[in-house]
């Protein structure tokens, strides 16, 4: 499971340029799912994203997770982030779930930043959708689930 999560003074959602989700200051989340992803994926992106500390505190500095800031999230599916583009020019998405199961996998990722006490808007799975944003700092930080296991470079695990 693969996310971009970038820091936002306001982002929204459309389709078909029906507003179908927005939000104010928070975090917007693009996220990709991959194939064999599980639940504990989820959880571990989800707790992860809720509680990095990268929105301003009171003093300006980059100290406040969305939930201590109050902040909200708008989460947008997105299996374009699953491309390899190692081989050729064009990107290649066999790594990404099957719809049926990455919006199952999106909507349990909803539900887990909602258990987090976060308000949380979505896209729409599968349409075709235009995603506007102020982007704040800018702040944008990739992670990966894939990635938690791994150890740090420089040897450190932590």
């Amino acid at each position: 499971m693969r996310a971009v999560i970038q820091r936002v003074t306001e982002a929204r959602v459309t389709v078909d340029g029906e507003n179908v989700g927005a939000i104010h200051s928070g975090l917007l989340v693009l996220l990709g799912v991959a194939q064999g992803d599980t639940d504990e994926d989820a959880r571990w992106l989800a707790s992860k994203c809720a509680g990095l500390r990268i929105l301003e505190d009171a003093e300006g500095r980059m100290n406040d997770s969305v939930v201590e800031s109050n902040g909200s999230v708008l989460l947008v599916s997105q299996f374009t982030l699953l491309a390899d583009c190692r081989k050729g020019r064009r990107p290649s998405f066999t790594g990404a779930e099957d719809p049926e199961a990455a919006e199952a996998m999106c909507d349990r990722f909803a539900e887990l930043l909602r258990a987090e006490g976060l308000t949380v808007e979505t896209g729409r799975f599968g349409a075709k959708m235009s995603v506007s944003l102020v982007n704040d700092g800018p702040v944008t930080i990739i992670l990966d689930s894939a990635e938690r296991q791994r150890p740090r470079r420089g040897g450190d695990a932590s």
